[in-house]
């Protein structure tokens, strides 16, 4: 059975840009900024709120109840995909 990949830790970087461990003992950094439009997400622009991120459900949340899924993130290209 294969496993769903999941966030495990998650750590600001700058910018709209988020280092993110998953499950899977993958690391990378993913910018975020491109999903920032929106009536969920264009609030996140206000880099006090995008900082304000936690991990719920496996993936980066937010207090406004924005989320993207794990198998979104996990796929993006990032700045630096790595096995941990």
């Amino acid at each position: 059975m294969k496993t769903l990949p999941h966030v495990v830790d998650a750590r600001y970087v700058s910018g709209y840009r988020i280092a993110l461990v998953f499950n899977t003992g993958v690391r990378k950094t993913v910018d975020f900024s491109r999903w920032l439009r929106g009536p969920v997400f264009g609030p996140l622009r206000g880099r006090e709120a995008f900082r304000k991120f936690f991990i719920g459900g496996g993936t980066v949340c937010w207090p406004n109840g924005a989320d993207i899924a794990p198998e979104t993130l996990y796929a993006e290209q990032g700045a630096s995909d790595r096995a941990a």
